[in-house]
């Protein structure tokens, strides 16, 4: 069965606050209400046209940021016309209000927010390094991701997932990597998102930095290479599957129609190789990781032997 693609429809607002309360400088005003409020959309608003009365378009799903410039216009206008307007974007059912620039709300509009279960959190951020960390953030809380069996390293700069049916060895040929300058992301479960338009590997928490070996058993990594043999995550550049040796002639010999893999509805640059016994497969992996670094760059070699082919039979002729 095809692995299960893992999609966030929302995220609540304690989740938001435990998650990057600490990077994004943010902090509780008024009372710890509203919590359990769904976050519905990977984006920050800044409310000033709704404060303005204009609601037809109001993002009321995302999280709403309040800069000097809303704080300024609040504080002009009249006190009754004021509290009408704020309490209108909260009939809106708002997911939480965040104050930039270590500004506060005053205490009637924070009691207000409160009423309506809205919490109201304050940063002392520039308005602008705020909406832009914390999209960012939010972008990788709601992007779809898949769980793969395999192997995930970053070998010289090139993110690789080696893939291929249980005892392939898809461990030992990631030791190989490890030897070769190569760094660990992922063993066994290899977590990947889509953000940015990029395909993004990650490990899960637990076993991060660990490695199965059939016969030995679980190694930790940065012990034996150093903590430089451990990334947290990387772009997925290749992905590699080790494929039986009775496959041998099935497979690719020239390299002139690069193959592709679907995740998550993307293509990702895809190698069969054959494993058996006393092979380099580590060798191997390491080429193929190379040659798309090459490809990357503009230079393709199946296509150089190619033309070097065709310009030898215009002589002949």
């Amino acid at each position: 069965m095809p692995p299960r693609v893992k999609t966030v429809a929302s995220i609540t607002n304690g989740k938001f606050f435990e998650t990057h309360a600490e990077a994004l400088g943010l902090s509780l005003q008024g009372s710890e209400v509203g919590f359990d409020r769904p976050i519905g959309e990977p984006a920050m608003n800044r409310p000033g046209l709704a404060l303005a009365g204009f609601f037809s378009y109001f993002a009321w799903k995302r999280v709403q940021v309040l800069g000097n410039s809303e704080l300024s216009y609040l504080r002009k206008l009249p006190e009754a016309m004021r509290l009408d307007r704020f309490r209108r974007m909260c009939d809106r059912e708002i997911p939480c209000i965040v104050v930039a620039r270590g500004s506060s709300l005053e205490e009637p509009l924070i009691r207000m927010a409160n009423e309506h279960s809205i919490p109201v959190f304050g940063t002392s951020q520039v308005t602008m390094n705020f909406l832009n960390a914390a999209t960012i953030r939010l972008e990788h809380d709601f992007a779809p991701s898949v769980t793969l069996h395999g192997c995930m390293v970053d070998m010289r700069g090139v993110g690789v997932l080696i893939i291929g049916k249980s005892g392939s060895g898809k461990s030992e040929t990631a030791i190989g990597l490890l030897e070769r300058g190569a760094s660990l992301v992922a063993d066994d479960m290899v977590r990947i998102k889509y953000v940015g338009g990029e395909l993004v590997a990650s490990s899960p928490a637990l076993s991060r930095g660990y490695l199965e070996i059939r016969g030995i058993g679980i190694v930790n990594v940065a012990n034996l290479y150093g903590l430089a043999s451990i990334r947290p995550e990387k772009r997925l550049d290749l992905v590699v599957t080790l494929l039986p040796h009775v496959d041998l002639n099935e497979v690719d010999r020239l390299g002139m129609q690069q193959k592709t893999y679907e995740i998550l509805g993307q293509q990702v640059s895809h190698v069969e190789i054959p494993v058996a016994p006393g092979r380099d497969t580590a060798r191997m992996v390491t080429i193929a990781a190379l040659d798309q670094q090459l490809r990357r760059l503009g230079y393709n070699m199946a296509d150089e032997f190619n033309q070097r082919l065709l310009d030898h039979m215009a002589k002949e002729k």
